[in-house]
């Protein structure tokens, strides 16, 4: 395999990039079957176990402000390989923690995972040059990583009722050290003008903040995702305390969530070109909005059925799917020589957003409130989303009249 340094002309394969960017999500997501169980075997609050995903996205949220600048300084490939060491180390210490403390300690290594999603981006954004083209490009690696989220419930569900919560860590150590071997023999550096120094580095984020349509694409962003964070955090409850569905069978059930989600994606791959970034965040949004309040309205009118939630969701992983891509996009194509840096502010800014939204969820379920709450918490989030995306296309129309 090639590890030479490649140019724009050579970037890595995009298997590559999907099996890095793919870390985060099976981290994320193949425990989730198990939380309820989790929580009985170490004798706990639902919201406390719960804390192992908001505190988990906290923890990522906080490692991208540092990923992105490391990056731009020491090289996407150095700090990508050494982050993923951390996280396969912090898996298997999760494995032997004798209690909850132990284990969300573990959690918060394990945002190292954030290493894949952060510098998937910004490896595209240092071998693609046109923006439309790196959204479509984001958009097919998203399309591929959204094949972990689809399949790891399936397999944390089967593996949680027949082996326990601990396999499950066992299956993504497994994993990891695979994709460890496929980026250190497949992915060489790509960031070719580094940075001088680190707090160099870290001084270029006013210049990022100052920029109105960063802002604009990070808050479109962190409002589409944190819906769906939202719904990570308080999905397992609803589907397993209200609907009564055991751990598989919420696995199979969000797999629907996921292949929507991969529909979003495919449609970024093929639409971003020629419809342009803004417009398909424009209606990715209004999609993900209108599912959202076609679930309220099926739980208000008695419907409490599993597909009352997992279909109108799997309908907002389209709009996410949709929007997601175009809005990274955007974020690490305001600076281009910020690439790494743009891609972890906002993703920090992102990921941050979805762990307050998924602790609020999680703390509002009760089993006297329904699932109101949690769609209530996912429909203004989208709604915020929509306001962010027309204030982007508003920034984008004066800069026009400026030129």
């Amino acid at each position: 395999m090639n590890i030479a340094q490649p140019t724009r002309a050579a970037p890595p394969h995009i298997l590559t990039l999907v099996s890095i960017a793919a870390i985060g999500p099976l981290a994320m997501n193949i425990f989730l079957p198990s939380l309820p169980g989790m929580a009985r075997y170490f004798q706990t609050d639902y919201w406390v176990i719960q804390l192992l995903v908001s505190l988990y996205l906290a923890a990522i949220a906080v490692t991208q402000l540092l990923i992105g600048p490391l990056s731009d300084r020491y090289g996407r490939r150095p700090v990508l390989l050494v982050s993923l060491l951390i996280f396969a180390v912090s898996t298997l210490a999760a494995i032997f923690s004798p209690n909850v403390e132990t284990l969300l300690v573990c959690r918060l290594f394990q945002a190292t995972a954030a290493a894949g999603m952060v510098l998937s981006r910004a490896v595209v954004r240092d071998t693609v040059a046109n923006i439309d083209d790196a959204a479509s490009r984001i958009g097919y690696v998203t399309m591929g990583m959204s094949v972990m989220p689809m399949i790891a419930p399936i397999f944390g569900g089967f593996l949680e009722e027949h082996y326990g919560w601990k396999s499950t860590f066992l299956l993504t150590l497994a994993i990891t050290a695979v994709v460890i071997l496929i980026t250190y023999f497949n992915l060489g550096e790509t960031n070719l003008n580094r940075s001088t120094s680190m707090m160099g580095q870290l001084r270029t984020y006013p210049e990022l903040i100052r920029s109105r349509r960063f802002w604009g694409y990070a808050m479109t962003a962190g409002f589409a995702s944190g819906a769906f964070f939202a719904f990570l955090g308080g999905a397992p409850y609803v589907a397993t305390e209200m609907l009564g569905l055991g751990p598989s069978d919420y696995g199979i059930y969000f797999a629907v969530v996921s292949v929507g989600y991969m529909a979003g994606n495919y449609m970024s791959g093929r639409f971003s070109r020629s419809m342009g970034v803004n417009r398909m965040l424009l209606a990715g949004n209004i999609v993900a909005a209108a599912a959202a309040l076609i679930s309220i309205c099926l739980f208000s009118a008695g419907y409490m059925h599993p597909l009352s939630l997992f279909a109108p969701t799997a309908l907002i992983a389209v709009g996410n799917g949709m929007v997601l891509p175009n809005s990274n996009a955007g974020m690490v194509s305001v600076r281009p020589h910020l690439a790494g840096s743009a891609s972890g502010l906002g993703g920090t800014m992102q990921i941050g957003l979805g762990a307050v939204l998924a602790f609020v969820a999680g703390a509002l379920l009760t089993p006297q409130s329904g699932p109101q709450p949690l769609l209530w918490v996912m429909l203004s989030s989208l709604l915020l989303g929509v306001l962010s995306t027309l204030y982007v296309i508003h920034v984008a129309r004066q800069v026009r009249k400026q030129d």
